[in-house]
């Protein structure tokens, strides 16, 4: 079989977005099952929602949806339309997660720019990160979104001096400042947006944004220890399901 060359977009500048991608009506049942889980989220973390958070994760897990609602979510991430997509970018992808992105509960709350693995990885493992392997959020809002601001092919290049000095916090800097290469990407509802987890970017706030992440990512050792087997689907679920994609 001859493998599928990487979406070249992708491979320059870390992201692709896909304009009408979806058709809105088609995304209604999404939408319903997002809601159920925010609003249970909500009331379980209204303190941490008020003091900062602006995401929350593991949808697909039974904590707050049933089985059925579960099974929704699952046939988007097995979406053949998707995948085809998601497969420009990473051949072979596994399903990593689902997180939900929303408006800050203060409308002044600074955003901020960061590179995922940060979080978890010195800055010399953040380096050499950009080697991969890939990690890939796929962003499908729910509503017209003020989108994303990246820096274009930060997936691949370290941070200017610029950017690490906001990026990390250093020397008095902030990460919220204004970054000189960054680029704004707005979403409208049926849109989705392709991007690298490693690439520095960070969330625009507004308009009661909601927005469903599905993050896949390669078979690698490194990243399969990430993947929760809560948010994996139960073997009675696999049935219509792409089972490629699922441990």
């Amino acid at each position: 079989m001859i493998a599928k060359p990487i979406h070249p977009q992708f491979s320059k500048n870390g992201f692709v977005k896909s304009p009408h991608f979806f058709e809105p009506t088609a995304l209604k049942s999404i939408r319903q099952v997002v809601e159920v889980f925010h609003q249970a989220w909500l009331r379980d973390n209204q303190a941490f929602f008020q003091a900062k958070a602006i995401n929350s994760s593991g949808l697909t897990s039974g904590q707050y949806l049933t089985d059925e609602q579960r099974l929704v979510i699952f046939k988007l991430i097995s979406n053949s339309q998707l995948l085809n997509a998601v497969k420009q970018v990473i051949p072979n992808p596994l399903f990593m997660g689902s997180q939900l992105f929303f408006d800050p509960y203060h409308s002044n709350q600074a955003n901020y720019w960061h590179r995922d693995p940060q979080y978890h990885l010195s800055v010399a493992e953040q380096k050499l990160a950009l080697a991969g392997p890939e990690v890939l959020h796929v962003r499908i809002p729910l509503t017209t979104d003020p989108g994303v601001e990246l820096i274009p092919s930060s997936h691949i290049n370290w941070d200017s001096e610029e950017e690490v000095q906001i990026r990390l916090e250093q020397n008095g800097h902030k990460n919220s400042e204004p970054l000189t290469r960054g680029k704004e990407v707005p979403l409208q509802l049926g849109d989705i947006l392709l991007f690298s987890a490693n690439m520095i970017h960070r969330g625009l706030y507004g308009n009661n944004r909601l927005a469903l992440d599905i993050l896949y990512c390669e078979p690698a050792a490194q990243l399969i220890e990430f993947i929760q087997l809560k948010h994996q689907p139960s073997a009675e679920m696999l049935t219509g399901l792409n089972r490629s994609l699922f441990l």
